[in-house]
């Protein structure tokens, strides 16, 4: 039975734009390089989905500002990597003409306007809230809640889209119906009012 939402909101990584493949190796690159830590990409999976602060954190590494920095200078090495995920595009050209867009990242707006702006993706998207916009974030339901406050949306007329145990969290502890993207993460199979194996199935239920 397909519902009538007004409000889809998404994440980014591993959602809109396919950057795990990146992500790990270049945080794997930064730990080998900088600290003479060696992980194998399996047991950085859990840096997918929080901010890289949290990250680095998890990784009980201090010095979190420059390790972030230097994070992000590695991902330049993989950046021709990073791609939008085949049928995005055209759903969000769908969707635009009836709902209201929106995006909650865990990307800073520095990182947002760095790795995502060229993919010209911005024009679908009315409001945006990256990892600056809130003190708290994901799995916290501050980035969601900020969401609909800007949006004026209530929670029952809003759905979010995500790849990671951290988006259904928020997306619950928001009350607000999530949406799996298994696209972005075959990995695991992560609770859900729907999973999606490729975009377009979003359109059997909205």
């Amino acid at each position: 039975m397909k519902r009538m939402y007004k409000h889809i909101v998404f994440d980014v990584d591993g959602t809109l734009i396919d950057t795990e493949y990146a992500v790990l190796h270049s945080l794997k690159d930064l730990l080998k390089e900088e600290y003479n830590r060696d992980y194998k990409i399996e047991e950085l999976e859990f840096a997918l989905g929080i901010t890289g602060e949290a990250a680095i954190k998890q990784l009980e590494i201090s010095d979190i500002e420059r390790t972030v920095d230097l994070w992000n200078d590695k991902l330049n090495k993989y950046k021709e990597s990073v791609c939008v995920f085949n049928g995005i595009e055209e759903l969000l050209k769908v969707l635009s003409q009836n709902h209201k867009l929106g995006i909650v990242t865990s990307k800073t707006k520095e990182e947002f306007e760095e790795e995502v702006t060229h993919f010209g993706l911005n024009k679908y998207f009315g409001v945006i809230i990256c990892a600056d916009d809130t003190e708290k974030h994901k799995p916290n339901p501050k980035p969601l809640l900020k969401y609909m406050e800007l949006a004026n949306a209530k929670n029952k007329e809003t759905i979010y889209i995500g790849d990671s145990i951290y988006d259904m969290q928020c997306a619950k502890a928001s009350k607000v119906d999530f949406a799996f993207a298994k696209w972005g993460n075959k990995r695991q199979n992560i609770e859900a009012k729907y999973t999606l194996s490729q975009p377009s199935e979003l359109f059997n239920w909205i």
